[in-house]
């Protein structure tokens, strides 16, 4: 999970570690970040890198320590809008007897065995949430909170996989979307990063698979919401709200992926119960995935 970035002035950055404390940084070599392009994602708008502790990457801008945190940057190109983050991830290994801490994250599949692919693996390492870093922006429309687990409310610091691919392919879609001729503003996060112990509780028939991609923090359920009003918008303006909304923002997903083919991934429907209303899984697995609808 060792990014590469973009060019980076990273003498007039600031260091915020958990947010807890400022400290200034100076004496990052740009030269370490790469290209401009990768580090604001083919959708251009990526405000975050991701990196662990010990990379060189990591070292260049956060010191030999390197720790989890998150770590203004600021551009050295005016095409970029807004701060742009180095997040320095909690390593897999931090994880003991299911725990980071005092957060339960569970048991991946296959940590204990070969996985069937490269791409179940368990993660290389964590975002860690604090209340301070919770609306940290990873791009343009979306903050790290948006994907963390829907439990374990009060407990504090909060661990994250994240995948800077999802993000893209998030923003990219929210874009297709305009030039299909849908104006959506945003995407609302019903579900994005599941610790495996939060997901095992719905697995079974017609429930969540038990080697979600939601696990590999790839994945999120979304829709939007423009109106605020907890459901996927009209987008057709019909009057109703339904699988039809759903199957254009599928549509557009589609589309991503065909002039994006490196963010392959999943597209699945799902309609509305009494629970929720209609809304659309996106992943960026790596191999191509369709269902419902």
């Amino acid at each position: 999970m060792s990014f590469k970035g973009g060019l980076v002035r990273a003498s007039c950055a600031a260091i915020l570690l958990a947010g807890v404390a400022l400290v200034p940084l100076r004496g990052a070599s740009a030269a370490a970040f790469g290209s401009l392009s990768s580090l604001i994602g083919s959708s251009g708008k990526l405000k975050a890198v991701f990196s662990l502790p010990g990379d060189k990457e990591t070292a260049s801008v956060a010191g030999a320590a390197g720790n989890p945190g998150v770590y203004p940057l600021a551009a050295g190109d005016t095409a970029v809008t807004g701060n742009l983050s180095l997040i320095v991830l909690k390593p897999f290994s931090a994880k003991v007897n299911g725990r980071i801490g005092t957060y339960r994250m569970g048991t991946w599949p296959y940590e204990k065995g070969t996985p069937r692919s490269a791409s179940y693996a368990p993660p290389k390492g964590f975002v860690e949430v604090t209340r301070e870093t919770f609306g940290t922006h990873v791009s343009e429309h979306f903050t790290v909170g948006e994907f963390v687990t829907k439990d374990q409310r009060d407990v504090w610091p909060k661990y994250v996989a994240l995948d800077r691919r999802l993000i893209d392919k998030l923003e990219l879609t929210i874009a297709e979307l305009n030039l299909m001729g849908y104006p959506v503003k945003d995407f609302a996060v019903m579900s994005g990063f599941r610790t495996p112990q939060y997901n095992e509780r719905g697995v079974g028939t017609g429930g969540r698979s038990a080697v979600s991609r939601h696990q590999y923090g790839d994945a999120a359920d979304v829709y939007p919401d423009d109106n605020g009003d907890g459901r996927l918008d009209d987008l057709n303006k019909d009057g109703r709200v339904d699988m039809k909304d759903a199957r254009i923002l599928a549509s557009a997903a589609e589309a991503v992926e065909k002039k994006n083919p490196e963010l392959l991934g999943g597209v699945g429907l799902y309609n509305s119960t009494s629970a929720h209303g209609p809304f659309v899984h996106i992943d960026a697995r790596g191999t191509r995935a369709r269902w419902g609808g």
